[in-house]
């Protein structure tokens, strides 16, 4: 009796518990039983159109990389969201940083809060990474570019921040000073980064 509401919650776990609505109908499961698990709170809509299975438990902040990851696919994690991916600030990111191409329109995200970041070019384009978080592919700036990309946007982010990102990095076993100024080259901040590594590097 419940063939059709099992199935699509199995199918739901299977995307890591997170689908839109367009993602369930294309795998099988009707509007009807869809709006059903809403509706009986076995769902829970977290923006239009996007849906996540309330028995979840894993971290929100993995969540809400993964929501706006399915809202925003050609967008980048970056700045802070990605600085604290990669364990290299002590900040909270209270809302997800966002790197969007500038040609691009302006994701209209209600949830989770969204700060998107305009890059242009190769600083948009250069430095992704794909990572696996809840069956989902996520992309996120690699780390020596989100220290440089933390320089380049220190208004926006904190030049205290972009500080203690670079020192947190260079205390690293895979830490690549070359890799640093290529960024920095690439991002036209080399002359700003230069005299701080110098200072930081025997």
């Amino acid at each position: 009796m419940n063939t059709a509401r099992e199935k699509a919650i199995e199918t739901i776990r299977e995307q890591g518990g997170i689908i839109r609505t367009h993602e369930a109908l294309r795998r099988g499961i009707h509007r009807r039983t869809l709006y059903g698990l809403r509706d009986e709170g076995t769902l829970i809509a977290t923006s239009r159109g996007l849906y996540q299975l309330a028995e979840m438990e894993n971290f929100p902040t993995e969540i809400d990389l993964v929501n706006v990851a399915k809202l925003v696919p050609h967008g980048v994690i970056c700045l802070i969201s990605a600085l604290s991916f990669h364990e290299l600030t002590t900040q909270i990111p209270h809302e997800i940083w966002l790197a969007v191409e500038r040609k691009a329109r302006k994701p209209k995200v209600t949830y989770p809060p969204v700060r998107s970041i305009f890059f242009t070019g190769p600083c948009f384009h250069e430095g992704i990474e794909m990572h696996r978080i809840m069956e989902q592919d996520i992309r996120i700036y690699n780390a020596s570019k989100t220290v440089i990309d933390c320089f380049r946007w220190r208004n926006a982010v904190g030049l205290d921040v972009a500080l203690e990102a670079v020192r947190s990095y260079l205390k690293r076993r895979e830490a690549s000073l070359s890799q640093l100024m290529e960024y920095a080259k690439l991002c036209k901040v080399e002359k700003l980064v230069t005299p701080y590594l110098e200072a930081m590097t025997p």
